[in-house]
């Protein structure tokens, strides 16, 4: 009878913290939190952009459209083996554990416990008389329990803010995995830039070797002078100068490009080639709009935004009680053989609440620092998008620019070929100042190796479109009207 009697008062506590459950979560309402308005105005288009095509989004495999299959191959591999990849895949699955770690107090706790007690009294009395003493043994087994009731949403919004924090790490892994891809083709860009200035210094050495020679031809035929030999020497020792810097930029591209391929430089061949065998491919910017969605630092931020709103409503919610039930039961017996029978068995529950009355103000100060914090990312959210469409329009007129500038380059380097030519012929028939062979020289020269540059500079602001746009782009679901 004592044993119903518990259960019938443990049913009965069980109801009545049920009811207390249901009075005080309509108090909750009072700890909703909604993400704070950035207040953002999404412009209807960029302004560099003379139309967007809907139909022509960035590809996933963005990288394909240069069409250089020693690219792609570099590309591919850095996906898989990049170092920085690999950490930042580390980090989301830490973040993943610890969503885990802060989601574990949404659910009861449970525990089992057996134990045996040996105990041996002592022997010795009050009058020295000695009785050997009495030796007892305790068995006990028993299961624990115990679950707080989140009335005001303190850990459900410890482990949302887990779970926005673990979101965030996933989007950075891919800010990192797009920020590696861009270094590879901007570093193998650069290793093709440094093979054209190569060979156009090279080449370079060569029309100053044939120019030094008709100088001196002319010089024994007495028709040149000492001055004009000199000038045309220091012409091709400067040439010939200008190699080792680009040597050395080609072997410091090909490093990082072994970096960036998490393998040592001994064991990475990059043949290379020509930026004029690189083709241009067509980038689309799309809307605005789609942009929040399409960069992975947006999405970032974003998630962090919501996270440290969640920590906000769990900051709140320590101003308030915490309820929690305990209860233990088991069996427990000083012999084993009778361990599990009905007269050996215990239970206790408590029920407990807890309000914090003074804690020095540390509760008001976790609150207004968590609120801050808030603020903090909220405004950084709001610089990220503001600076995504700055990047996207920079990265246009880049685009615009140096695709400008490499049509006027080839102009002129057109044109200083043509003089140069002109002035070499006359050289050698004897009619050309020498003054004039100089400067057509020098011009041409640097109107090669400009043409080489300018090259370079349209093919990274197209790499910086891809990166300002996000990276590849997730192909459209149209629905067919036929469908419909």
């Amino acid at each position: 009878m004592d044993s119903l009697a518990a259960i019938f008062g443990l049913d009965r506590a069980a109801k009545w913290l049920a009811a207390l459950c249901v009075v005080v979560s309509s108090a909750g309402c009072i700890l909703t939190r909604d993400l704070p308005d950035p207040a953002l105005d999404i412009p209807q288009g960029y302004k560099a952009a003379r139309s967007a095509d809907p139909d022509a989004p960035p590809a996933l495999d963005w990288w394909r459209g240069f069409r250089s299959p020693e690219l792609t191959a570099l590309m591919e591999e850095a996906q898989t083996v990049n170092l920085d990849i690999a950490a930042a895949t580390a980090r989301f699955i830490q973040a993943d554990a610890q969503a885990r770690i802060a989601g574990a107090p949404l659910l009861p706790s449970l525990s089992g416990t057996g134990q045996q007690t040996y105990a041996r009294s002592s022997g010795s009395s009050a009058s020295g008389l000695t009785n050997g003493g009495r030796e007892t043994t305790n068995y006990q087994a028993s299961l624990s329990a115990s679950y707080e009731f989140d009335f005001w949403g303190k850990n459900r919004d410890a482990a949302q803010a887990a779970e926005e924090t673990a979101i965030a790490s996933r989007f950075d892994r891919d800010v990192v995995a797009l920020t590696a891809l861009v270094s590879v083709a901007n570093a193998y860009f650069q290793v093709l830039s440094a093979q054209d200035r190569l060979r156009t210094a090279e080449r370079n050495i060569t029309s100053a070797s044939r120019i030094l020679d008709a100088i001196k031809q002319r010089l024994q035929a007495g028709t040149g002078t000492d001055l004009d030999v000199a000038q045309q020497e220091s012409v091709l020792a400067s040439q010939r100068a200008a190699v080792p810097p680009l040597r050395q930029a080609l072997a410091l591209n090909v490093n990082a490009l072994a970096t960036l391929v998490a393998r040592p430089p001994e064991s990475v061949r990059v043949s290379g080639g020509s930026l004029n065998r690189i083709a241009s491919p067509r980038v689309t910017p799309g809307l605005p709009s789609e942009l929040l969605t399409q960069r992975p630092d947006i999405r970032r931020q974003e998630a962090q935004l919501a996270s440290a709103t969640a920590n906000v409503g769990n900051a709140r919610a320590q101003f308030f009680p915490s309820i929690k039930l305990t209860g233990a039961g088991g069996y427990q017996s000083s012999s084993l053989v009778s361990l599990f029978q009905p007269q050996a068995a215990f239970f206790n529950v408590v029920g407990s609440l807890t309000q914090p009355i003074f804690d020095g103000g540390q509760i008001l100060g976790n609150f207004e620092l968590t609120r801050a914090r808030q603020d903090e990312l909220l405004q950084a959210y709001r610089k990220t998008v503001v600076s995504a469409f700055a990047d996207v329009d920079n990265a246009l007129v880049s685009i615009r620019q140096t695709t400008e500038k490499l049509r006027l380059q080839r102009e002129v380097l057109a044109a200083s070929r043509r003089a140069f030519q002109l002035s070499e012929q006359q050289l050698r028939a004897g009619t050309a100042d020498i003054v004039t062979v100089l400067n057509t020289q020098l011009t041409f020269f640097q109107a090669e190796d400009s043409m080489s540059q300018a090259q370079l500079a349209r093919m990274l602001a197209i790499v910086s479109l891809y990166q300002a746009l996000g990276g590849g782009w997730e192909p459209r679901m149209e629905r067919r009207a036929d469908a419909l």
